[in-house]
């Protein structure tokens, strides 16, 4: 890709830049695919959030439906824009939602409650200062990928103890999603020569963001049915509009 091309946004700053032709389909939007595939991540995080707060579940699963909103939305100005600074204000929330599924995912276990969501805070300022001064790039994939890394044992303790077989299959597809969108982004950020030149480009990494959209909502609800069975909420996998699955719950009456 030209890293001289103006636009209405002025020239391309960003780090880095994907298999997609800049500016052809509007010059306010330079990716085009890669922002408007943010979409189905937003829809997905609105459903989440409104399961969420229609059946009161703690507050920490509402942030969490809303750092994905904020996550797509941050994404979605970055790829219209491709400048440095919109790039910052994609990937610093990207660190800050892997830190609120590490506290989700580890603190009902965690016996000294104050300690795990200060340092968490404090490391979620300290990386954001130095990510505004600090043009990462390898070093922000491999920080990222290992953030992801430290919350599998905790997934996977969690998925070994669910009976429930559709909250089992909820499970399973977070994983799909998430191994194909890994596919999908490595062949657009390795063989984009070779996509370059075909007739039709699949778009990669757009097929990532619509993927991460679900594999995060499949992430969400998984962990949403794990923490109702933690409070005895009796918590069961129901379907919205026949496909979304979403956590009933019923909260035992207060004597």
């Amino acid at each position: 890709m030209a890293d001289d091309i103006s636009s209405f946004w002025g020239p391309v700053t960003s780090t880095k830049e994907w298999c997609e032709p800049n500016y052809v389909l509007s010059s306010y939007i330079a990716e085009f695919f890669n922002t408007i595939s943010n979409v189905p991540c937003i829809i997905l995080a609105l459903i989440g959030l409104v399961n969420a707060l229609r059946q009161r579940f703690e507050k920490r699963f509402s942030v969490l439906h809303m750092s994905n909103i904020i996550l797509a939305i941050g994404s979605m100005i970055y790829h219209a824009t491709l400048r440095q600074m919109q790039q910052q204000g994609d990937e610093t929330p990207m660190v800050w939602e892997m830190l609120l599924y590490f506290y989700i995912l580890y603190s009902p276990d965690w016996h000294y409650k104050s300690t795990m969501p200060t340092f968490l805070f404090l490391y979620g300022a300290l990386f954001a200062i130095a990510h505004s001064q600090i043009r990462f790039d390898i070093g922000f994939m491999l920080h990222y990928a290992l953030l992801c890394l430290l919350c599998i044992p905790r997934t996977y303790k969690y998925y070994i103890h669910t009976e429930d077989r559709s909250a089992k299959q909820i499970a399973k597809l977070y994983v799909a999603t998430l191994l194909v969108g890994a596919v999908c982004w490595l062949c657009d950020r390795l063989f984009c020569k070779d996509i370059s030149r075909w007739y039709f480009n699949p778009q990669g990494h757009a097929l990532w963001h619509g993927l991460m959209g679900f594999n995060a909502y499949f992430a969400n609800t998984f962990l949403m049915y794990c923490r109702a069975q933690q409070r005895e909420w009796n918590p069961k996998i129901k379907h919205f509009l026949g496909f979304f699955p979403y956590v009933k719950i019923q909260k035992p009456k207060v004597q």
